[in-house]
């Protein structure tokens, strides 16, 4: 089946990713990286506004799925496209380093994909709020409900770029160990749903599903989580709910 999407690379903006590197390393070079750093985060969030109101004035709830590579984020997504759609109106955004291998598969569902390539600017680590401005060039959000960006896979730098979302969920696999969250706590501080992915298999591994459950709930005590398998389907329909509800009260918000 031919697929159609949209390729979108980065233009004239700075590759901010040295900027997290700067931040790292404030302590023992003053003030001046601090503040540069400050300059790129207030320029995000000044675009991240510019992109809220856009998508309020159409209705559309933007969702950004955040995960490391390998924890089944485009499955994911492929198995809720298939489901909510002709029902919700949806469209993508996928971000990655090369390739164009997850818009393609995604393409197949019928919603419109534009494909983000960072590899010709430095192979920045996330999407960035101006980034989402220049692909939504690709998207004619008439007719939009739901939009889904699909960030780069990395469970660091994606979490410290407002994008202009509604929300944000993080996908963590159950191969991938249970301290994550404590490892990696702002991602799941700044989320707003989480999903335990490939539960099927649970039967053999060692992930304790419980202490993953703790962990999370150490870092944020209210969070939603939910525990599926993309693959299989099994335990989805939470999750399908909570976005069809998400969906519904945005467009009433109109």
């Amino acid at each position: 089946m031919a697929t159609h999407h949209k390729a979108f690379h980065k233009g004239s903006q700075p590759h901010t990713h040295d900027t997290h590197d700067t931040a790292v390393h404030t302590v023992k070079s003053g003030t001046r990286e601090i503040k540069v750093v400050r300059r790129v985060l207030d320029v995000n969030d000044q675009m991240a506004e510019k992109n809220r109101r856009l998508f309020a004035d159409h209705g559309i709830f933007v969702l950004n799925v955040m995960s490391s590579p390998g924890s089944g984020k485009t499955t994911t997504l492929e198995k809720t496209l298939a489901q909510i759609m002709p029902e919700i109106g949806c469209a993508v955004i996928v971000g990655d380093i090369c390739t164009t291998n997850d818009a393609d598969r995604l393409a197949v569902s019928g919603a419109p994909v534009v494909q983000v390539n960072t590899d010709e600017f430095g192979g920045d680590c996330h999407l960035a709020a101006h980034v989402i401005e220049k692909a939504l060039g690709g998207i004619d959000l008439h007719g939009i409900q739901l939009l889904i960006v699909e960030n780069v896979g990395n469970l660091v730098c994606p979490a410290e770029f407002d994008i202009g979302e509604d929300a944000r969920v993080v996908i963590l696999s159950v191969t991938e160990g249970e301290d994550k969250p404590l490892k990696y706590p702002l991602m799941f501080r700044e989320c707003d749903i989480a999903i335990l992915n490939k539960t099927d298999l649970l039967p053999y591994l060692d992930f304790d599903m419980g202490e993953a459950v703790n962990n999370i709930r150490q870092i944020h005590p209210d969070m939603p989580i939910i525990e599926m398998s993309s693959k299989t389907q099994e335990g989805m329909a939470p999750w399908l709910e909570w976005l069809k509800q998400q969906v519904q009260k945005k467009h009433k918000r109109r």
